[in-house]
């Protein structure tokens, strides 16, 4: 199928693919699934033992560092879930396969056991890493390239079916995890996982042209031997990649005492090592565009970074230090506050994307780097409302819930400005052939944001949430305001991938 009758042999509604609805829907459930989980994961591990509705009584600290490698290795494993996709299966047959995965995983966590505890948590990490990037890749494969601002629009639709999911996930898995029983809430997220994998079966008509596997069509002397492994070891470049990234992980775990740390280094030695194999793979104009996609990574991943505090120092900070007395009858749960972005979202999505279309329309810049970077910085300042909430308990031992509000308000504004647009792009600048890899590697880096977050929520233990919260605003704003500065020659390096922008 040409890429000008794409759009034109789909059956549509409401000016979009059919197509696009099944995905919305599938991405719903599997994010309700998600969402739920992560809503209580951190509350269930802090969780007091030897009462009825017990957790495992682990230390704020130690809790949130298993947050932190959790949420990291679910979106580091889209990097082979991207490649797999890529060179077997195609990106629709492994969405399937990471649904099923899915369905296991959250089903193993509704057993009160810890080997079903970690076996479930690795279930997911694998099951999100073949469905994340996949299916966010087939939405970009239902629009032309040519149809700029129809995809950006597809992406924020796409956007709102991922956040209907979560805010009805944290509101009830949340509240029978809280109320009733952890282990029935995991439970639920499997549910609602298993009522995404019907919807993405049935909906397989809608979705013929899209998600098959790549056959690179390019002369034979102008490809990247098809083995990544040896073409890691035959690039003279990948080859020096790798190896340093190798032994700065054998460093840290021989030097640093640290194994944890140095593994994930290790893995991310053949990341580094793939990523230089794709770069290479490709022209002047595919190489360029690789590039502009590489240092989009490295905002991907201040923003989650700081965005992800979310579902751990914010979600500890919201359980502990924040008035919750609603009336007199009545406390709020704590993981409700998860729901808070994902509701933001849902009011503001089609406002954000609108007002970006209008913005576009008066000549002014409008381009996917311009709004991340435009994105990070509203999001940034959200955490100063925290700062007034950490000022607050200091002073009177609680700070009000509308603190955590208004910061959520300022992360979703900031979400919106950043994200879908980030995922549009991504498929705008990926060779095809390449596809669900670079979205592997989005995903990856926002992984490492998660990883990041963890980090920075385990060091609040011993500088204080006001350092914490008013470290990331500031840092955010400078990273906005220097990436805004070089906007013109990063602009050049994507060979008018985005159209005639401003």
């Amino acid at each position: 199928m040409t890429d000008s009758n794409i759009l034109a042999n789909q059956k549509q509604f409401l000016g979009h693919p059919v197509g696009l609805y099944i995905l919305f829907l599938t991405e719903m459930w599997e994010r309700f699934s998600y969402y739920g989980m992560r809503a209580i994961l951190v509350l269930y591990l802090v969780g007091e033992v030897g009462i009825e509705n017990a957790g495992l009584g682990w230390s704020n600290e130690d809790a949130l560092a298993l947050y932190g490698w959790y949420t990291m290795f679910v979106y580091v494993a889209s990097i082979p879930g991207g490649i797999i996709a890529d060179k077997i299966l195609g990106q629709k047959k492994s969405v399937f396969v990471g649904g099923m995965l899915l369905v296991a995983g959250h089903s193993v966590l509704a057993i009160e056991a810890m080997w079903a505890f970690y076996t479930g948590l690795t279930l997911i990490v694998m099951g999100v890493g073949m469905l994340k990037p996949n299916i966010s890749t087939m939405v970009g494969g239902l629009y032309p390239k040519n149809e700029q601002d129809k995809r950006d629009m597809g992406f924020y639709i796409f956007y709102m079916g991922i956040n209907l999911g979560a805010a009805a996930s944290a509101l009830l898995v949340g509240y029978i995890g809280e109320t009733i029983g952890w282990h029935y809430g995991f439970g639920l997220a499997g549910i609602g996982m298993a009522f995404g994998q019907l919807t993405y079966w049935y909906g397989q008509r809608y979705l013929t042209h899209v998600g098959n596997l790549v056959v690179d069509e390019r002369e034979e002397s102008e490809k990247t031997d098809g083995n990544l492994i040896f073409a890691i070891f035959k690039s003279t470049n990948s080859l020096v990649g790798f190896i340093l990234t190798l032994f700065l992980g054998i460093f840290i775990w021989q030097f640093q005492g640290s194994l944890d740390y140095g593994l994930l280094v290790m893995g991310l030695a053949f990341a580094v090592g793939v990523g230089i194999v794709v770069y290479n793979d490709g022209n002047k104009i595919e190489k360029d565009r690789i590039l502009v996609t590489y240092l989009a990574f490295l905002i991907v991943i201040v923003f989650w970074g700081s965005f992800e505090q979310a579902g751990g120092l914010l979600n500890v900070y919201a359980a502990q230090k924040t008035d919750l007395v609603l009336t007199e009858n009545f406390i709020v749960p704590a993981s409700w506050f998860q729901s808070v972005n994902a509701i933001f979202i849902l009011i503001f999505a089609t406002i954000v994307g609108s007002f970006w279309v209008w913005w576009k329309n008066r000549k002014r810049e409008s381009s996917s780097l311009f709004k991340m970077a435009i994105g990070v910085i509203i999001m940034g300042w959200g955490f100063f409302f925290m700062s007034a909430a950490s000022m607050q308990y200091e002073a009177e031992g609680l700070s009000s819930m509308h603190w955590l509000v208004l910061a959520y308000l300022f992360h979703t504004i900031g979400e919106l400005c950043a994200s879908p647009v980030a995922l549009s792009f991504i498929t705008k600048l990926a060779p095809d052939r390449w596809m669900a890899f670079m979205m592997g590697a989005y995903f990856a880096a926002t992984g490492l944001g998660n990883k990041v977050a963890g980090l920075l929520g385990e060091s609040a233990t011993e500088m204080g949430e006001f350092a914490i919260f008013t470290g990331i605003a500031i840092f955010c704003t400078i990273f906005g305001l220097l990436v805004l500065l070089i906007i013109k020659p990063l602009k050049r390096l994507t060979h008018n991938a985005e159209g005639s922008l401003a």
